[in-house]
């Protein structure tokens, strides 16, 4: 049989064309995603929402602006570069059966506006306040943003992935998917809610030196920043996939609640970490690094406990044509894998074009994966030129 040969006519096993069609439907891999939807309640809520966060985000910049133009663009400029550092990465890891770019756009804008510019600091002052007059301007200066924060910025980012889901149901199948945006609306969020900071701190010292006091607050979070609101929205929002289940992630509430109550205990204790520390600056220190080393492992194990599903699917996609011949195990085995078993694939190549040749092989298989998935599994036009791509890269 030749690469361009119609599989279904290749005498591939029934039983292999039918898991695949199965993890196509259950992955919602390759489904087509139309945003307008004028009849669909969750749209306008998104629609509302993330106008009014826009709205008072504009308005803010634009209060800033006349006094801190110059600390606002040095600060936008950064912070765009950090974004495209960590949504390059974030892409990286959805290396299985991809979400749909437009859905990952509307995460990172519901993270940026609605979450926190429409609903999460409308809630956090008052709750600041009450703190305050409850027990003390110290006492909330301290512990007040741990115990306010993790509850109004994560259930407002969790919501944000549930009407993802009721707008795109097809789409977000998986504690993975819910993984990915999560990490997306986290970024969202993260990126506004620096640039404010950095905006707020270039009035220190009555605006002196607005660009320093603004680099300063850029550094830090940037630093800082690997664990915060990427990583606990990543893990909040694998949790409420698990919490709510999904058709091809089985409902496990347990699992669900811990994971997002993780996410939270993870903030509230960063928030509070001066509260913690009495005011000791190096005791300050250790405590960031050893919560930046927890917020890893956790993040890093949660993500262990999402993907195998994720791969799951890449197995069942391609193994009909493992069966033909078009495809390897081997490659199989290195796309449902992880980078080490990428990196033992490539280091297989005997010399340097040999294992450009094999990353080649391998970009070629992916994309036969997603173009199958964008077919249902049927033999269409691309499809036939994938295989021939994979064929022809083999030599």
């Amino acid at each position: 049989m030749t690469a361009s040969h119609s599989i279904e006519s290749s005498g591939a096993d029934d039983a292999l064309l039918a898991a695949r069609a199965e993890a196509i439907r259950n992955s919602g891999w390759g489904q087509a995603f139309r945003f307008a939807q004028p009849r669909n309640l969750a749209f306008w809520v998104y629609v509302v929402l993330v106008a009014i966060g826009a709205v008072s985000f504009t308005r803010y910049v634009g209060g800033q602006a006349p006094a801190y133009g110059e600390a606002l663009i040095v600060a936008t400029a950064l912070f765009a570069l950090y974004c495209a550092l960590f949504w390059w990465f974030t892409q990286r890891i959805d290396r299985y059966a991809h979400q749909s770019w437009k859905l990952i756009v509307l995460a990172f804008v519901w993270g940026a506006f609605a979450a926190p510019w429409a609903m999460a600091a409308n809630a956090n002052t008052p709750m600041l306040e009450i703190w305050g007059k409850l027990f003390g301007q110290a006492w909330a200066a301290d512990w007040g943003a741990g115990l306010t924060a993790p509850f109004t910025e994560e259930i407002s980012k969790g919501l944000g992935l549930l009407l993802l889901i009721a707008i795109a149901p097809r789409l977000v199948r998986t504690a993975f998917d819910g993984f990915v945006l999560g990490a997306f609306i986290g970024l969202g969020f993260q990126i506004l809610e620096d640039i404010q900071y950095a905006l707020t701190s270039s009035a220190a010292q009555f605006g002196a030196n607005p660009v320093g006091n603004a680099m300063f607050t850029i550094v830090m979070r940037m630093t800082m920043g690997v664990a915060a609101h990427i990583l606990y929205s990543a893990v909040f929002c694998a949790g409420l996939v698990y919490f709510l289940g999904r058709p091809a992630e089985p409902r496990r509430r347990g699992l669900g609640l811990a994971l997002m109550a993780t996410a939270m205990l993870l903030h509230g204790i960063w928030d509070n970490i001066g509260g913690i520390a009495g005011g000791n600056t190096a005791l300050m220190f250790l405590l960031w690094i050893g919560m930046i080393a927890i917020a890893i492992v956790v993040v890093t194990r949660v993500f262990a406990m999402a993907v195998p599903r994720e791969r799951a699917f890449m197995r069942d996609v391609l193994a009909p044509e493992v069966a033909t011949g078009v495809v390897t195990a081997e490659e199989v085995d290195t796309l449902a894998g992880d980078r080490k078993a990428r990196r033992s694939y490539r280091k297989r190549g005997r010399n340097r074009a040999e294992r450009r040749q094999r990353d080649h092989v391998l970009e070629a298989v992916h994309d036969l994966a997603d173009q199958l998935a964008d077919a249902g599994g049927r033999d269409t036009g691309t499809v036939l030129f994938a295989r021939q791509e994979v064929t022809r890269l083999r030599g």
